[in-house]
């Protein structure tokens, strides 16, 4: 990797990629696949749709107690009543966990009585649950069905019960340079995780897409056209020069970046070797 940034933005570019999560979809085994991460790394794992909420926290649960930091995703459209997100809340206390995110869902219909994320957070404010940080979805390149004004006045509400945001995969700076700007001269402080692809084997995506029951992986990607298209364009996608592209933004501490959110699709290994080795490039 060549490094056409500071040495400052080497640095920071270093430290959040050494502060990373990896998000992975609850899947049969992907729990084995951690070995190479190390211990107390934080690892988010997503709420499908199909599957529900019992898988992500049965998931969170076995990740815990192989020593890392766990993330789970508590999906608005997810949850059936207060019953039901009492129930969620307790077992979230009871397995330690520091910090929640909480997106609408990807179910065409709710399964109960929250339909949005900013809902959901509004329940969530009723518990004394204790939870340190609680994060919500960001869209620099935009929604699939709601413009841009309305997402960006819901993120302005939904800060007064989340304290950070993670972007969607974003392929280009420039998008990812004025979406920042535009939220943060509208008074959204909270802190941005930058959403980043991992190291993307194209065949091996499939094959996880059609084991998790052609699902999550590929509905993903239906979702975000320029992510299906960058990541289809080679037989492999590494991430090498979009994080270079970004890093200028990392360093503008005008712009609140926290670090990086890695969409990992399950692919593991291939992603956390190419971050192993990146950081001891910058270093």
């Amino acid at each position: 990797m060549k490094m056409p940034v500071s040495k400052t933005g080497c640095e920071i570019l270093a430290q959040h990629l050494q502060e990373a999560y990896m998000e992975i979809f609850p899947a049969p085994g992907i729990e084995n696949k951690l070995g190479v991460l190390e211990r107390n790394s934080y690892v988010a794992v997503t709420c499908s749709p199909s599957k529900g909420i019992g898988e992500t926290l049965a998931l969170t649960a076995k990740l815990v107690g192989n020593g890392f930091r766990v993330v789970p995703h508590i999906a608005a459209r997810n949850v059936r009543d207060m019953k039901h997100l009492g129930e969620i809340m307790a077992t979230v206390a009871d397995l330690g966990i520091e910090s929640l995110f909480v997106p609408g869902g990807d179910r065409p219909a709710p399964i109960g009585e929250f339909r949005t994320a900013l809902e959901l957070l509004r329940a969530i404010h009723e518990f004394d649950h204790g939870l340190h940080y609680i994060g919500v979805a960001a869209h620099p390149e935009g929604h699939p069905v709601v413009d841009d004004g309305t997402m960006q006045d819901e993120l302005a509400q939904k800060q007064q019960f989340a304290n950070y945001m993670v972007t969607q995969m974003c392929f280009d700076a420039s998008a990812l340079a004025r979406w920042l700007r535009q939220v943060r001269a509208r008074g959204i402080s909270m802190p941005v995780w930058i959403g980043l692809p991992g190291v993307i084997e194209r065949r091996r995506l499939l094959q996880t897409s059609l084991r998790i029951g052609v699902g999550d992986s590929l509905r993903f990607l239906r979702r975000n056209p320029r992510a299906a298209t960058e990541m289809m364009r080679s037989a492999v996608y590494q991430p090498d020069q979009l994080v270079l592209t970004i890093a200028p933004l990392a360093a503008n501490p005008a712009y609140g970046v926290a670090g990086y959110h890695i969409f990992c699709f399950n692919q593991i290994e291939t992603t956390e070797i190419w971050r192993y080795q990146t950081i001891r490039t910058l270093t």
